[in-house]
């Protein structure tokens, strides 16, 4: 009995390793990027590719491990509700309001160290950010939260 029981679940892993989830791959220009909007200065940029577009954008770098079911599905569910949450591909379609509110988010979870998750950076050892990335991303973070709900206020002139 306990070799069939066994047999079963084999068979149904070898099963499920060809239901895989659609992948979060659009290589090349992405026209409503963050950086179509607002100005991201290297290291900025270097700190998100490294510890955040791969949640947060239309582009994501799948480890190896992304091809075993059911880790990748898994996976993709947690992609697919970084970008729901905040895409920096799709930033610049965002509402003013809306770009100050998730730069003000972004802001406020890197301070409390709750972005980039555990879960992320314990597999990922370069997207731990050090405490001067940390710092550099928040005032960005913060600079473009100003920027943004600058352009919400009407014009008073």
């Amino acid at each position: 009995m306990g070799k069939r029981i066994l047999l079963i679940i084999a068979g149904i892993l070898v099963i499920i390793q060809f239901i895989r989830p659609e992948r979060n791959l659009h290589p090349g220009a992405q026209t409503a990027s963050i950086a179509r909007a607002y100005p991201v200065p290297a290291p900025v940029q270097g700190i998100l590719e490294k510890a955040c577009y791969d949640c947060h954008s239309n582009n994501t770098r799948y480890p190896w491990y992304s091809n075993i079911q059911p880790v990748g599905w898994w996976l993709g569910r947690h992609v697919n509700e970084g970008k729901r949450g905040l895409n920096f591909d799709e930033f610049a379609g965002y509402t003013h309001r809306r770009q100050s509110r998730k730069m003000k988010e972004t802001a406020e979870q890197v301070e409390k160290g709750e972005m980039p998750l555990d879960s992320y950076t314990w597999i990922h050892k370069d997207a731990v950010l050090t405490a001067q990335e940390r710092s550099t991303l928040i005032a960005w973070a913060h600079d473009l939260q100003r920027l943004a709900a600058d352009s919400t206020k009407p014009d008073t002139d």
